[in-house]
């Protein structure tokens, strides 16, 4: 029997430690049930490449936006040209983008620019945002709120590791909660009890691969097959079978990343026979 159906909702595909292995990296995700991921882009001039890994690979598509760790270092990202980006079929998501006070709290002011015109290219394209928050809690949950109540966009919360705090905030406001390998740390009990008290439909799952690889490969390089290890913590932690853990994050992210989920029913109606 093939393994549950997955989606890494948030990798790096074009960082070094995977790019080198690109085409097998893919192949084991794939092999281990994750037949769609998304990889990020966290600096625009990087785009073309990160692109091109989504064309080459159909269950891979992409996001493109300035991190806030790379925010005073970058050109200043402009709504019109996160717009078209967001144009390209395989593009279906703004960022990422937020606010990281952990090494880079003395660009608080760009990274807050920098967010505010990511959120206003949410926005207008319709598309989620992804945001990245470390550190800046008290900032990052007025500001999502803020920006909301100016105008509605949707969100997820990647590599959710914050408080309880600011996870009531993005679900209050309609957001998702991403959950990463860290969740799957053994010293990671006050997190599990945030994410087995959020609803079940709005949690995703996710590697940040190369980084936060879970266990039994902490420390080491991650790749998108390990988020079927994280979902398995996922499962046990919200008291559901992996396959029913695996069908609800894949629904969840099919209802967020509503763009993935339309270019793959359209190419999966197209191989079957069915109009493009």
């Amino acid at each position: 029997m093939p393994p549950a159906a997955l989606v890494d909702s948030h990798c790096h595909l074009d960082f070094p430690q995977l790019a080198e292995a690109e085409a097998d990296v893919v192949a084991r995700a794939a092999a281990a049930g994750v037949g769609r991921m998304v990889t990020i882009c966290t600096r625009l001039r990087n785009e073309p490449h990160v692109r091109a890994i989504a064309e080459r690979h159909r269950g891979v598509f992409y996001a493109a936006g300035t991190h806030p760790m790379q925010a005073a270092e970058e050109p200043m990202a402009s709504v019109a040209q996160l717009e078209a980006i967001a144009a390209h079929p395989k593009c279906v998501g703004i960022g990422e983008t937020g606010l990281d006070y952990h090494y880079t709290a003395e660009s608080a002011a760009v990274q807050k620019e920098s967010l505010a015109i990511h959120i206003e290219a949410a926005r207008r394209t319709g598309l989620p945002l992804i945001i990245h928050a470390r550190d800046a809690d008290d900032d990052m949950a007025r500001i999502l709120a803020e920006e909301h109540r100016a105008g509605a966009y949707s969100c997820v919360m990647h590599c959710f590791s914050s408080d309880r705090a600011l996870a009531e905030t993005a679900l209050e406001l309609g957001f998702y909660l991403s959950m990463s390998g860290i969740a799957a740390f053994p010293r990671s009990t006050e997190l599990r009890a945030i994410f087995a008290d959020a609803p079940r439909d709005r949690i995703l799952v996710e590697t940040d691969s190369p980084y936060l690889a879970p266990p039994p490969h902490r420390g080491k390089r991650c790749e998108p097959a390990y988020v079927a290890l994280t979902a398995a913590k996922g499962a046990e932690t919200m008291g559901m079978s992996y396959e029913a853990f695996c069908a609800q994050t894949t629904a969840n992210f099919d209802r967020l990343f509503a763009k993935a989920a339309a270019w793959s029913a359209a190419h999966a109606g197209a191989e079957a026979g069915a109009a493009p």
